[in-house]
């Protein structure tokens, strides 16, 4: 059984018991991430977990849905588009379809060979790359629905799957931007939830990342501005990485800016 494929299942199964709870009016509350809805969140996740699945089962199929994906983006916009081709799902039916097909999916993935290679929107990648890839998405989209509720997460070490995706991407990161990649990566130090400590790269380095993982795990994917975390940084390429830190595919994006992203009380 492919692990990152239960920690996804698992993942999921968080953010429905989230949501599960939740009035009809609060699915239309905008939340601190490009002002999308609880909605909008769910839906995005939905079309990616289904776009993953079909990567897995039907290459043919699969590229048919990136040119339908590609003409829907420019006649819509990504997230308009996303709504149409779920023909106004939305609500608690949206989360229930959401929350179905990622226990499915992941039932597919977790017996699926790691190795196998994978059509994405992107460069293609493996089984276990792609799995996690969505492990990722869904622990960060639901950040901002728990900002919104007002809600601290229980993590666990499966975050170390966004961990080693994050430090897989050093790279990506400046060459996403056209800059030049910096030949070491910084020396990383951090926290696991469990207590653990999880490291990566030689210690005596003069660049270094230390502190919490969540905290390493909410900077690469974008949803906390490192000035807003407690993890120590020393050295120009840990600084500069962690002020552009992407791990997600896509063109270069900006993380949020120092103070626009926090768990309302």
């Amino acid at each position: 059984m492919l692990q990152q494929a239960l920690d996804f299942r698992e993942e999921s199964d968080a953010v429905f018991v989230l949501l599960d709870g939740l009035d009809d009016q609060d699915w239309g509350r905008k939340t601190q991430f490009k002002e999308w809805t609880l909605n909008d969140i769910v839906a995005h996740l939905h079309m990616g977990d289904y776009a993953a699945d079909l990567s897995l089962q039907d290459t043919s199929a699969f590229l048919d849905l990136v040119k339908e994906f590609a003409t829907g983006r420019k006649q819509y916009g990504l997230l308009a588009f996303t709504h149409v081709w779920l023909d106004g799902l939305r609500d608690r039916a949206l989360l229930q379809r959401w929350h179905t097909f990622s226990l499915e999916m992941a039932e597919r993935f977790a017996v699926a060979d790691p190795k196998k290679r994978v059509q994405w929107f992107g460069p293609d990648m493996s089984v276990r790359s792609s799995i996690t890839a969505r492990l990722m998405e869904t622990w960060a989209h639901s950040q901002a629905i728990y900002d919104l509720l007002g809600q601290t997460r229980t993590n666990t070490d499966r975050i170390k799957n966004i961990v080693v995706m994050g430090m897989n991407t050093f790279g990506w990161t400046f060459t996403n931007r056209k800059l030049a990649v910096p030949t070491d990566g910084p020396y990383l130090r951090l926290n696991a939830p469990s207590g653990e400590i999880w490291e990566w790269n030689r210690p005596d380095q003069a660049d270094r990342i230390e502190g919490s993982a969540v905290e390493f795990c909410q900077v690469v994917t974008q949803v906390r501005n490192i000035a807003d975390t407690s993890l120590e940084v020393s050295g120009a390429t840990a600084t500069r990485w962690m002020a552009l830190a992407q791990c997600f595919a896509g063109p270069p994006e900006e993380p949020p800016a120092p103070g626009s992203r926090f768990t309302l009380v």
